[in-house]
């Protein structure tokens, strides 16, 4: 599952929203412990942020990319071996 660090800011940001008036005072203090509140424990989960998810899937692109240009040079080396004609020592 990934997180959105921006998420967790917006829903403690709702949260706060829904202090009654008279305790506005205390919303800024409020909306903070819901964002760390939450945040430690999404922390405790089997989680990753959008940012990290972001560069792991970037590397496995690039691998994913090498992996296909070995993958084509084996079978043109494969199917140099397997011609009659292909080996140049004959």
């Amino acid at each position: 599952m990934i997180v959105d660090l921006k998420a967790i800011d917006d829903l403690a940001r709702r949260l706060s929203d829904l202090v009654p008036p008279g305790l506005k005072d205390a919303r800024a203090d409020l909306e903070q412990n819901m964002k760390a509140t939450l945040q430690a424990g999404l922390g405790r989960l089997d989680l990753v942020t959008r940012e990290e998810f972001d560069v792991q899937r970037a590397v496995l692109m690039r691998t994913r990319e090498k992996l296909d240009s070995l993958e084509r040079a084996v079978e043109i080396l494969e199917a140099r071996l397997a011609s009659p004609h292909g080996s140049s020592n004959n």
